[in-house]
């Protein structure tokens, strides 16, 4: 049961994540790509910081325990001369206190040495790693310079993408229908030419008809009735017709030309 449920959230979880993915706005997708690879870059380098932080802590203190060893052992060594003077004076009381002196001196030198050591592995870890930090930090850098690059890439080919398919979509409208209530281009078109070569049709009709006849007499006798109103006005105003001047004789029997 416990299988057969955890299958089925795969199964859920893959699905909608595909439906979440096929709806999703690509250009908020790469933001979110960009954001995370920086985030992520910051986090290395954060925790590369550390790690250097700890290399130079584990070299500060062993150059600590270092100079604390130089000095334990120059402690020593002045009590072990101290310790044979007084021998060699025969101050016996001074002569063990200068060599139990000696004795703890040489006891923290035993002790310093084994720390020194330590902190020696300590520091060659510690600068391997850092090393190792600084080399994952540079990689990540470079690539994610490298996204940054690609990303006004992306961006303008997801323009183009976006500009090619409204162009497909115009042009498929042209010949496609896009819905129940908007016809095509080709459907608008062929209404067109169907009506107007039924209009052209019924006026071959009319011009062969005695009614097309009657009205191009009619249209005729119009057009002699205003030439003759015209000449009336032209009359009564003094205006000749080019026509008359034109055929007007001059003086030497001949007719004016224009």
């Amino acid at each position: 049961m416990i299988k057969l449920m955890k299958r089925w959230w795969s199964y859920t979880t893959a699905k909608l994540t595909g439906a979440f993915n096929e709806g999703a706005d690509p250009k908020v997708q790469l933001e979110q790509a960009i954001q995370e690879a920086q985030d992520q870059h910051r986090r290395l380098k954060e925790q590369a910081a550390n790690v250097i932080a700890n290399q130079k802590q584990t070299e500060i203190r062993l150059n600590r325990t270092m100079e604390e060893y130089e000095k334990i052992s120059s402690n020593a060594r002045q009590a072990v001369l101290m310790a044979d003077d007084a021998q060699k004076k025969g101050n016996t009381k001074k002569l063990n206190e200068y060599t139990s002196a000696a004795e703890a001196f040489a006891n923290r030198m035993v002790a310093l040495e084994q720390e020194v050591q330590d902190l020696k592995s300590l520091h060659l870890q510690a600068s391997q790693a850092a090393d190792q930090a600084k080399s994952a930090v540079h990689q990540n850098s470079s690539a994610l310079q490298k996204k940054l690059g690609e990303r006004q890439k992306l961006l303008s080919q997801l323009d183009q993408a976006k500009m090619q398919e409204q162009l497909n979509k115009a042009m498929s409208s042209l010949s496609e229908t896009v819905g129940d209530e908007v016809p095509s281009f080709d459907e608008v078109r062929n209404k067109v030419e169907s009506r107007y070569a039924k209009a052209r049709g019924a006026a071959e009709l009319n011009e062969g008809s005695i009614e097309g006849r009657m009205l191009e007499v009619e249209q005729a006798s119009m057009n002699v009735e205003a030439e003759s109103r015209l000449a009336e006005i032209r009359a009564q105003l003094g205006i000749t017709e080019a026509s008359e001047v034109t055929d007007a004789p001059t003086e030497g029997g001949t007719t004016a030309t224009a």
